[in-house]
């Protein structure tokens, strides 16, 4: 499928305002697709909308059940001005706890699961009437999941039953010839990564920039991907080869990853 081709298509992308988010909408839109961009600030998606021709923003609380409606109502109106299918549906919304288990209100675990896990099925019941074959369903799950990490319970926990839910999801769906995609960036260059260091650094009474570089000495490439490098991983998925990397994980974490998965 080139390019041109993309044009009928649409695509959906939750947490669209974030700094991952932000960053796979900008090279969905250079591909040629039509995004229907999904956040809660209406200000925001109204300031991205202005910056990229070819985004439709759509409010919409992903942690909340009437987001199936808002978005779906979003895709019947963007295909009614232009017939195609949702070529792509993407979840990147962050999650929006952290701590240790020590320092975490253990109630946070269930509000976290809702948006990463809840979410996920949300955006899936709203755009699935509209998939067609090649679709893809695309997630992010932080490699906390599979490798834990004492100061971060939540992150952890959750990811990795998201790990979990999408593999469900590829057996569902790919009989449909719909394929799942997962993408573990592992922590990224982000201004919420640095606002997490800082909030580890105040725990552990170190330096910001020590507990920085503690971050980005873990990856054998020595540094932190960057959100457009991230981003790029996500137009991999839009060539009709990435067909064979239905239900994997994909790894843009610079080396941080250790296990053999």
């Amino acid at each position: 499928m080139t390019d041109a081709d993309l044009g009928a298509d649409l695509a959906v992308v939750v947490g669209a305002t974030g700094s991952i988010g932000s960053a796979v909408v900008e090279r969905l839109v250079g591909r040629g697709l039509r995004v229907l961009a999904v956040a809660r600030s209406k200000e925001s998606l109204d300031e991205l909308a202005a910056r990229l021709p070819g985004v439709l923003p759509c409010v919409a609380d992903i942690g909340d059940a009437s987001a199936v409606g808002a978005i779906g109502a979003g895709v019947e109106a963007a295909l009614a001005q232009r017939p195609g299918g949702v070529r792509m549906a993407v979840f990147a919304a962050g999650l929006p706890v952290r701590g240790s288990a020590e320092t975490i209100d253990p109630s946070m675990l269930a509000v976290g699961a809702d948006v990463k896990m809840g979410g996920l099925l949300r955006l899936v019941h709203a755009v699935r009437d509209h998939l067609v074959r090649g679709s893809r369903i695309v997630t992010f799950a932080g490699s906390l999941g599979l490798e834990p990490r004492a100061t971060e319970a939540g992150p952890g926990a959750i990811n990795a039953g998201v790990f979990n839910l999408m593999r469900q999801l590829s057996l569902i769906y790919g009989p449909r010839g719909v394929t799942t995609h997962t993408i573990s960036p592992g922590p990224a260059d982000t201004p919420r990564l640095r606002r997490i260091v800082e909030a580890v650094a105040a725990e552990r009474g170190e330096p910001f920039d020590a507990v920085w570089a503690s971050y980005a000495a873990e990856n054998s490439l020595g540094r932190l991907p960057t959100a457009a490098e991230v981003a790029w991983g996500v137009t991999v998925l839009l060539d009709p080869e990435a067909d064979l990397m239905h239900g994997s994980v994909m790894y843009l974490d610079a080396g941080g990853h250790r296990g053999i998965h």
